[in-house]
């Protein structure tokens, strides 16, 4: 799973120690769904998002598949 945490936390202005620490959640861990290492549960997916200003579905999407023809 792809995302957009990184892009629109520096648009922002966040740190990913500030939206760890918003998120209840360590540097590590946002560092880790930033480079798609991690995904997050769903909770804080939806933390993230509300943090972003924006909806889980603007902030994930599936990576590496193709589109059906």
């Amino acid at each position: 799973m792809e995302n957009r945490i990184r892009e629109l936390r520096k648009a922002a202005g966040i740190s990913q120690e500030e939206l760890a620490r918003r998120c209840g959640v360590t540097r590590q861990t946002i560092n880790a769904i930033e480079n798609n290492k991690y995904d997050p549960t769903l909770a804080l997916a939806f933390h993230l998002a509300a943090e972003l200003s924006t909806t889980v579905d603007e902030l994930f999407h599936p990576g590496g598949t193709e589109t059906p023809k």
